[in-house]
């Protein structure tokens, strides 16, 4: 690798693998540590190719997600199923991973804008601003942004635009799943809301279990399949369709006070 050669977006590589090392060494341990990631299906990242990826997932904080997201691909590339043991996976990261993120949030602060230099697509949120609910027009350049994003590598997204669970899917992301036709590989992710703030920065409890299940990627007929199948495959797909809200028997509420009390260990 060239000592200055650079990504689509003008950023050096040398210093992203650096920061990716420095960065990733310094959160280890919140998935590893002061709290346990569990991962599940880390399989199927072995098997993508090395382009035209896009990961939809959940959310549940603005960094700790895809923190660990880093982790676990990086990981999984090295050969490890199902663990981050060692990180010694990050000496070597995968340079071609990107995130949509909020142009807002990415611009907060100095360590947003480190974590944006790691592999931010910003875009400008149309629904969204300044904590106020607002309507405005896509921009296009955001949406060619993140096609150039998956033109030259991985790209994860957070397809309702918010923490909040069970929010709609924005349409913009099934759009963008048409046009450039990924691959679209669905995570579920859990315990970060419990085990950190809402930026996912501080450490807000101990010996929480975090979880991530990445799943097989989804069977999507980019031509014939409207925008609206697609986001209901995505609101299956990272379980946040309604149907997920409905009432629990009583067997299934004792599992799930069960598995809060392991979440504790």
């Amino acid at each position: 690798m060239g000592l200055f050669k650079k990504n689509p977006f003008g950023h050096i590589l040398f210093l992203k693998k650096w920061l990716i090392r420095v960065l990733g060494a310094m959160t280890h341990r919140r998935f590893r540590g002061f709290n346990e990631l569990q991962i599940e299906g880390s399989e199927i990242i072995k098997n993508l190719p090395d382009k035209n990826v896009l990961f939809i997932s959940n959310h549940q904080t603005y960094f700790a997600d895809v923190v660990a997201m880093f982790h676990v691909f990086n990981a999984s590339l090295s050969g490890r199923v199902d663990s981050i043991k060692n990180v010694g996976y990050l000496w070597n990261p995968k340079l071609n991973i990107y995130y949509v993120a909020a142009k807002e949030t990415m611009k907060a602060g100095l360590l947003p804008k480190i974590l944006a230099y790691v592999g931010s697509v910003s875009i400008e949120r149309t629904w969204r601003s300044a904590g106020q609910d607002v309507k405005r027009q896509v921009r296009m350049s955001d949406i060619s942004n993140i096609g150039k994003a998956l033109d030259d590598g991985w790209v994860i997204t957070f397809p309702q635009g918010t923490t909040t669970p069970f929010k709609p899917i924005r349409k913009g992301t099934a759009h963008i799943i048409k046009r450039y036709k990924p691959i679209v590989v669905p995570i579920v992710i859990d315990g970060f809301r419990r085990s950190f703030d809402k930026k996912g920065l501080r450490i807000k409890k101990k010996n929480i279990l975090q979880t991530m299940e990445i799943k097989a990627p989804l069977e999507i007929d980019y031509d014939n399949e409207s925008t609206q199948d697609i986001v209901s495959k995505i609101e299956y797909a990272i379980e946040q369709h309604p149907s997920f809200l409905k009432v629990l028997t009583p067997q299934q509420i004792k599992e799930q006070e069960e598995l809060n009390k392991l979440r504790e260990w």
